[in-house]
């Protein structure tokens, strides 16, 4: 048979579809993300300044593109800032799903009105073929920044200034563009009040403002990437079952077999626990500061849990002095 002669082909020629405008308005689009479930939405070009670094990543993702559509998702606050981890995981995990849900609902929008579209993960998967370099395909928080959500903070989260940081974000490529873009918000919403300095176990927020990557992201993701490959390394290397025993709990054991089965777990994330801004959060802060950190805070730092260092870092100096009571777990962090 004939191209020409089959059936979708017949039909498809027989009743030809008007091409998508190439140009789409910012209204538009907006009512379709909110429909979608998104809670803000902001749109800039993929060739923005600032945001060299993703544009590569993008037009592999989407050959053509040309916008990002950022949005973020609310999370309920009191289960961020629970000192049960647990509470505070199944936020985040249904939040990120959230995240995904609105950037595949907005794409099949966007996608059955003609255009090219896809929606990376607002966390994972990533592309783990060059891990431990980047697997991420969009670097959420500066398009983010970039749109107008809201502005990244001293702990290096993106603080919405209604909403605070209790979001999770997402973005769409898209190969249109945006008749009016938006632009960054014209003030930080972080209050640089530093509780966010003062919850963290590991000490990976100065004062100043530094930030100790490394700190974070041994404790934070110990049940993923790198954290996971210690582990497994410390099961293979271990002569037998005394001894795998003598190495890792069983309450640590209990933890990463939790991650494998029900998504990995964050172990702190207390920087966005403890902080205070944004105009729907910081009521409670404004009227009684002193009963905010006995309340949000202090519950953290009291936490008795492992945290996890690289032997003679600066975060295990920190944890040994600022929290002795909690315990220090000396790993690898694959870096």
């Amino acid at each position: 048979m004939r191209l020409d002669d089959h059936s979708t082909v017949r039909e498809v020629r027989g009743n030809p579809v008007r091409p998508p405008e190439p140009v789409v308005a910012a209204e538009r689009l907006r009512e379709l993300a909110f429909r979608a479930g998104a809670d803000d939405v902001g749109f800039v070009p993929v060739d923005t300044p600032g945001l060299e670094v993703d544009v590569e990543h993008a037009r592999t993702a989407l050959p053509g593109a040309r916008t990002y559509v950022a949005f973020c998702v609310r999370m309920n606050r009191d289960n961020v800032r629970s000192p049960l981890r647990s509470i505070a995981n199944t936020e985040f995990h249904q939040a990120l799903g959230d995240a995904d849900e609105v950037g595949h609902r907005l794409a099949r929008l966007l996608q059955d009105e003609g255009h090219r579209v896809v929606h990376p993960a607002s966390a994972f998967p990533q592309e783990m073929d060059d891990f431990p370099g980047r697997g991420w395909v969009i670097s959420h928080k500066l398009v983010a920044q970039a749109a107008g959500l809201g502005r990244i903070g001293i702990h290096r989260n993106v603080i919405h200034p209604r909403f605070g940081n209790f979001i999770l974000l997402g973005t769409v490529v898209v190969d249109f563009a945006v008749d009016e873009p938006s632009g960054p918000v014209d003030f930080n919403p972080c209050l640089e009040c530093k509780l966010c300095v003062a919850a963290c176990p590991v000490g990976a927020i100065g004062k100043e403002g530094s930030f100790d990557f490394a700190a974070c992201y041994t404790h934070n993701y110990r049940e993923f990437m790198s954290g996971f490959t210690d582990w497994v390394e410390t099961v293979a290397d271990s002569a037998d079952r005394a001894d795998y025993r003598s190495r890792v709990s069983p309450a640590e054991t209990a933890s990463m077999w939790q991650s494998l089965a029900f998504k990995p777990n964050y172990k702190a994330a207390y920087c966005v626990a403890a902080c205070p801004a944004g105009s729907d959060v910081i009521g409670p802060f404004l009227a009684d500061r002193k009963g905010f950190v006995a309340e949000v805070v202090k519950p953290l730092q009291d936490k008795e849990e492992p945290v996890y260092v690289v032997p003679g870092s600066p975060a295990e100096e920190h944890v040994r002095k600022r929290f002795p009571h909690k315990r220090v777990r000396r790993v690898s962090n694959g870096l």
